[in-house]
């Protein structure tokens, strides 16, 4: 499960950090096995600056659920501090912690600036991972810039403490919806997880190129990959729509840079859309999988048949978080998950 903490109008980041939560027990509580957050800049429908510091409340929330960000947008930080955050987050909860990495902004380019991101930032990503990987693994050559600088925490403080290292460090994840992701995913022989939830993406290309240009690595002997997917599941297919439709203005007012915050579902359907407006309501409301939850598993179990991916992220989607907690449960009876 992905959530980006979407705040709705006339609500505070507060309480939808709390429903957050809530959620993420509900998931913990229902056998989902991931629960990640996303990282967003200056959106206020979107209250996750930093997901790293939800993960640190949830590890205390949850039980068994894995817990991590979906991602960290690695090209607004020093991958140094990446490093030692989610070293410090698995020190908390040792195998339950994922990092997910892209290189987009995650904002608008004039909040990309604040943050000092460069025009060549998306250029250097693939050496920030690198960087990152030689920082999570303490494993930089001999002669580079890096060798005697170390993550802490990380492996190279367990050896000088002589304490056994840790079974496992966070899981890396490449993030992205294009090509270029996918080729690195495989190059550097880690998981590849695809955000179908961008509008039109070639997923089917992608997840093509990923298996062909997949290097078996000391972590994955073979592709491993994860698409992520928004959803709205309810008794009643119109509301789910109608729940649905609320991300689809969403998209609307970024595109058109007004205020992300999620509209009520009465409020979208008054909304006097131009023909241009109307296709893309139409198309994200289409794209955004809703229904019964009959409906939303006949669409998750098609695309999962064609893709061929080993695990499908669900996005919760809906103005209400009584929606989003309706469309876990539903899905979770659909599919036989645990109910205690």
């Amino acid at each position: 499960m992905l959530d980006n903490a979407h705040t709705a109008v006339g609500q505070s980041a507060s309480e939808a950090f709390e429903e957050v939560i809530s959620l993420a027990r509900l998931a913990d509580r229902r056998g989902f096995r991931r629960f990640w957050m996303s990282e967003h800049h200056a959106m206020p429908g979107a209250s996750t600056s930093s997901p790293q510091l939800m993960v640190a409340r949830l590890i205390s929330e949850t039980e068994r659920i894995r817990l991590g960000a979906g991602g960290v947008m690695l090209p607004n930080h020093a991958p140094l501090l990446i490093a030692e955050q989610f070293g410090m987050l698995n020190a908390l909860a040792p195998g339950r912690i994922d990092l997910g990495v892209g290189r987009a902004p995650g904002t608008d380019p004039a909040t990309a600036a604040a943050l000092r991101r460069h025009h060549e930032a998306n250029d250097q990503f693939p050496q920030q991972v690198l960087e990152l990987l030689g920082f999570l693994g303490d494993d930089f050559p001999d002669g580079h810039g890096y060798r005697d600088v170390h993550a802490v925490p990380g492996p190279w403080q367990a050896d000088q403490n002589r304490v056994p290292r840790p079974e496992t460090s966070p899981e890396l994840w490449i993030l992205g919806s294009s090509q270029y992701s996918a080729v690195l995913a495989g190059q550097l022989g880690r998981p590849y997880a695809f955000a179908l939830q961008f509008g039109d993406a070639d997923v089917d290309s992608a997840m093509r190129l990923y298996r062909e240009h997949f290097r078996p690595s000391h972590v994955l002997s073979e592709p491993y990959s994860l698409i992520s997917v928004p959803v709205v599941a309810d008794n009643d297919p119109v509301e789910a729509r109608r729940q649905a439709a609320t991300g689809a203005m969403a998209m609307l007012r970024m595109f058109q840079r007004k205020g992300y915050s999620l509209l009520p579902p009465d409020e979208v359907k008054a909304y006097p859309a131009t023909l241009q407006e109307r296709q893309i309501l139409d198309t994200y409301t289409e794209l955004f999988r809703n229904g019964t939850a009959a409906d939303v598993a006949s669409a998750l179990d098609q695309l999962h048949a064609r893709t061929k991916v080993d695990e499908v992220m669900l996005v919760v989607m809906g103005h209400s978080r009584r929606s989003q907690y309706q469309t876990v449960e539903l899905l979770a009876n659909h599919y036989g998950l645990p109910s205690h």
